[in-house]
């Protein structure tokens, strides 16, 4: 299963360990998910969860499951409480540490994972960005940012070196989740070890070097900056962060504390050949890139904890944090269209809603979104979700979104349509209209507490307003 180069190099690098890495791939490995604090508190989902869950050292709201358990086929995914995501790639964003209030850039973000954790994080407050230069990838991760109910996040399809132009120094920490030769995920896809070669590490690590000097640009003084892979080639690892240094003096490596049967980086492994097509600087000229402490990268090998391989570094630009690099959003004369629309959603917000939305409002055709305020203009930039979406307007009448149902709790709605169980969550995700008395108008409907979708009641029954292109038998 294993390429033969890529098994003599990891015999050179980890020489008495390497007997235990390799069976290490004899085994399962572990599956995880990350619950997600925006839909309710934690306790509440571990009494009630049907899943049997061993927590994940390294993430307070990571958990193993068994694999007898089918979480990706139960109603609680499709209303957001949980990401299916595997355990070390859950370390990045723990590393990142965002918290509300801050602009953050998730540079590589899909499928959309480390967005969700770096929102949850964020708790509605401030702007997140979440970038994929890959139109169908960014597709899925504008669908994940949805049902994850993040309300500040923003889904752009663009090259780094685009958005770098529209914001210099403007974010206070960005994740670089660099694409990567994936030998760390060889377990999990037998496809990523047979795409393997010495080759495709050496034009990773070129392209890797291309994104983490745009990433920099838009990290204002002060900023974080986490870098991480999950491959263990070091010239995408170690070196990678070598050459970064050598390149930028103005950052440096953050002390970072391992947890849990991770290991610090070596400094000898970012001595390997420099990519072809980037020459590496050397500032002392001793031969060596590695003038830097990458004892403080970090290193998850899949033979010394329940994960799958990953690397992590945690960099900051030199200086002070300030306002360098901010811009607000600049006032201009509200669209008529857009003041109508207003008007609508804000009648439909008055006999619907018991919480007031904070941002601004914008039009795309009949879509009706809040965008996060500070947010400057996205003019030009290729945007799947500039927000939160709430909803179209057609000739005066407001249809709420279903992004607008998986943000809102059900404490925040003048009127709920619980669903009775697992199985009437079922049919109602596979579109089947339910009987139900009561007031006529919109209602938010739920499962065990947790927000699912819209309905419409009128004439005993509520309509079932659950996105005909999500509908599925679970």
């Amino acid at each position: 299963m294993l390429p033969q180069e890529f098994t003599e190099r990891m015999r050179g690098m980890l020489g008495e360990e390497y007997p235990a890495f390799q069976k290490s791939y004899e085994e399962k490995g572990k599956r995880s998910l990350r619950f997600n604090p925006i839909k309710g508190e934690k306790a509440d989902f571990l009494e009630k969860c049907p899943f049997s869950l061993a927590p994940v050292a390294w993430e307070e709201n990571g958990f193993y499951y068994r694999e007898t358990d089918q979480p990706g086929k139960h109603p609680w995914h499709e209303a957001g409480v949980y990401y299916i995501q595997e355990a070390s790639a859950m370390a990045p964003a723990g590393f990142l540490a965002a918290k509300p209030g801050e602009r953050v850039l998730d540079l590589c973000a899909a499928p959309g994972g480390k967005s969700a954790q770096l929102g949850a994080a964020m708790r509605g407050k401030g702007v997140l960005v979440c970038n994929e230069i890959h139109p169908v990838r960014a597709k899925t991760l504008s669908g994940n940012v949805e049902r994850m109910g993040l309300s500040n996040a923003v889904v752009t399809n663009e090259p780094p070196e685009r958005l770098a132009e529209r914001f210099p120094a403007w974010f206070d920490a960005v994740l670089v989740d660099a694409p990567c030769s994936g030998e760390g995920m060889f377990r999990k896809n037998e496809e990523a070890a047979a795409e393997w070669s010495p080759q495709n590490v050496e034009a990773c690590a070129l392209r890797q070097d291309g994104i983490l000097d745009e990433a920099a640009k838009m990290l204002m003084p002060g900023g974080r900056l986490v870098y991480s892979t999950c491959t263990f080639a070091p010239p995408e690892n170690e070196g990678s962060v070598s050459r970064f240094l050598s390149r930028h003096p103005d950052f440096f490596l953050e002390h970072t504390e391992k947890r849990d049967g991770m290991e610090g980086g070596r400094r000898e492994w970012a001595d390997g050949p420099t990519p072809a097509g980037r020459k590496g600087e050397d500032p002392d000229r001793t031969g060596r890139l590695s003038l830097w402490p990458l004892e403080e990268t970090v290193r998850l090998w899949p033979h010394k904890l329940a994960g799958e391989g990953h690397f992590v570094a945690l960099l900051r630009r030199v200086g002070t944090p300030g306002n360098a690099g901010r811009r607000e959003s600049a006032g201009s004369r509200i669209p008529p269209a857009l003041r109508e629309a207003a008007a609508v959603w804000e009648d439909f917000a008055a006999q619907n809603l018991r919480v007031s939305l904070s941002g601004a409002l914008q039009l795309f055709g009949e879509q009706l979104y809040l965008t996060p305020p500070g947010l400057p203009s996205l003019a030009g930039i290729r945007v799947l979700r500039p927000g939160l979406h709430l909803g179209s307007v057609q000739k005066g009448r407001f249809s709420p979104a279903h992004a607008l149902a998986l943000f809102l709790l059900p404490g925040q709605v003048c009127r709920t349509f619980v669903l009775p169980g697992e199985k009437a969550a079922r049919d109602w995700i596979a579109g089947l209209t339910l009987p139900a008395e009561g007031e006529k108008g919109w209602y938010l409907v739920t499962v065990d507490g947790y927000s699912l979708g819209w309905g419409k009641l009128a004439g005993g029954q509520m309509k079932n307003h659950y996105p005909r292109g999500l509908r599925r038998n679970l």
